[in-house]
């Protein structure tokens, strides 16, 4: 049985891309499944000087893609209302306040209120102290705020920020959206370790060799280079979702699957991460731009760009975990634009047999491969272990073969998309899978050592193809461990 969410949402920056891509066609997913019925409604608010028919008519071009009538959309769209807004004109939120107030009585809402943010980051704690300064507050129902990436820009900006919000909001009310932990498959890491002994057994140093992650992007910039060549790889991908997947890769088994309990050890994780002197970050991370390639441009020449710019497109790293379980295991970690192709995945290397009893008798060149689970994250679900056997025939020589479940096409219909995933935890209050503050904080401390370093140095850029995994201090950085990339292209 389905449980009806009761809310009225606030949504800033409604008239945007990411509420028309995504926060409204998960929202009508919501309603379809009927997680949302009839006692729900949803404000927009903007600077565009929009009516709230155009609104409306907006909001149903949003979910035209998907599977509906006339009639439900229409019904959908009747819940919506809009109202222009300067988020820095206090006297504006007067308006916000009367409309929320008008859409509680009218759905019934029992004053539960979900704020949400998809706008420019430097408004996030200005429409946070006004939302509490201006009594948009509610005194009668639960009060979230939902804030979009990026959170800050470095340590020092992120804690201004969060001062901010916590000023209007406890940290259980705010609720910090990565898309990445709304994946199926990344939240499927807690399943395969905690509730499969055979894994959960292994998964230490004794048996681990190293872990290697990989966030994979076909495309460039695209019309984001004005945004990105501010952010760049390593805060746009390495600073949130990365560090995020790693903490879920490296905590201990929490005492209970709550949002509580879960935290508290993902904190306890990035609480041991080492973090680099800048001698150490200059010999454990690399980046990279892309050049033209076939065809296209040089990232520089990229329209938006300026000339001349050292914002990487590429990152790789080694991260190290200073605790009893990750002792000498390296977590390698790359993600890129302009790669081989778009893709993510996890893959967990074991440490071989001390001694291959099948190396002499066979007198052969070939050794006993490595066991590898490998999490599919996207664009297929699913996971595979490596594992040895014989090879078929006379004489005895062994294989890798793989043991591997993949959701088929039913399967993937049923999950949710990660933002239709997120917004009801956020209405359940459920924080899971969003980022604490805590732990925000540990990985901003660990990257900004990394970027200081990049800002004084001066690049040899570009120094990746198009197509291609990345620069080769990429792969050297594994070699120089005597190891390499389990993902790699085919020479």
């Amino acid at each position: 049985m389905t449980k009806e969410n009761i809310a009225i949402f606030t949504f800033f920056g409604a008239t945007g891309d990411l509420a028309k891509r995504k926060l409204y066609p998960s929202l009508f997913k919501l309603y379809q499944k009927g997680y949302l019925k009839e006692r729900f409604g949803v404000l927009g608010t903007s600077r565009a000087d929009w009516s709230t028919d155009q609104f409306k008519d907006a909001v149903k071009e949003s979910i035209s893609g998907l599977e509906n009538s006339a009639a439900e959309a229409e019904k959908f769209a009747s819940h919506f209302e809009y109202v222009a807004h300067d988020v820095t004109d206090q006297a504006h939120y007067s308006a916000l306040n009367d409309a929320i107030k008008g859409l509680d009585e009218k759905f019934e809402a029992q004053g539960n209120r979900v704020f949400y943010l998809s706008m420019a980051p430097n408004f996030f704690g200005e429409i946070a102290l006004n939302i509490k300064s201006q009594g948009l507050i509610s005194d009668n129902g639960y009060n979230r705020l939902v804030i979009e990436k990026p959170f800050g820009r470095d340590y020092e900006s992120a804690k201004k920020l969060n001062d901010e919000l916590t000023s209007t909001f406890n940290e259980d009310q705010i609720f910090r959206i990565d898309h990445y932990l709304g994946k199926e498959m990344i939240q499927n890491i807690e399943a395969l370790r905690f509730g499969n002994t055979i894994i959960e057994s292994l998964w230490n140093n004794r048996y681990i060799d190293n872990v290697q992650i990989t966030l994979s992007e076909s495309l460039g910039v695209e019309e984001r280079a004005s945004y990105y060549d501010t952010s760049g790889a390593l805060r746009d991908m390495v600073q949130n979702h990365i560090m995020q997947i790693i903490s879920q890769l490296a905590m201990e088994q929490p005492v209970a699957f709550t949002d509580a309990d879960v935290r508290v050890e993902k904190v306890k994780a990035l609480r041991s991460l080492r973090v680099y002197s800048a001698v150490e970050a200059a010999s454990n991370f690399v980046r990279g731009q892309y050049s033209a390639g076939e065809t296209g441009n040089d990232y520089r020449d990229e329209d938006g760009v300026p000339e001349g710019s050292n914002n990487e497109t590429f990152v790789a790293g080694k991260l190290l975990f200073d605790n009893y379980r990750w002792s000498g295991v390296p977590f390698y970690i790359r993600t890129g634009k302009k790669l081989a192709d778009k893709f993510t995945r996890i893959d967990v290397v074991f440490k071989k047999p001390l001694i291959d009893i099948f190396a002499f008798p066979q007198q052969s060149d070939a050794a006993l491969s490595a066991n590898v689970l490998t999490i599919y994250v996207e664009p297929k679900s699913g996971f595979a272990l490596t594992v040895n056997a014989k090879s078929a025939g006379q004489g005895f020589e062994t294989e890798p073969v793989n043991l591997d479940f993949f959701q088929d096409a039913e399967s993937e219909k049923e999950v949710p998309e990660p933002y239709e995933r997120l917004m009801h935890d956020a209405m359940e209050g459920n924080s899971t899978n969003f980022a604490s503050w805590s732990e925000v904080a540990y990985a901003w401390k660990f990257v900004d050592v990394i970027r200081r370093l990049w800002n004084i140095e001066d690049p040899q850029f570009p120094n990746y193809r198009p197509g291609t995994m990345g620069p080769k201090a990429s792969d050297e950085l594994l070699e120089r461990d005597g190891r390499s990339w389990v993902y790699k292209l085919e020479k």
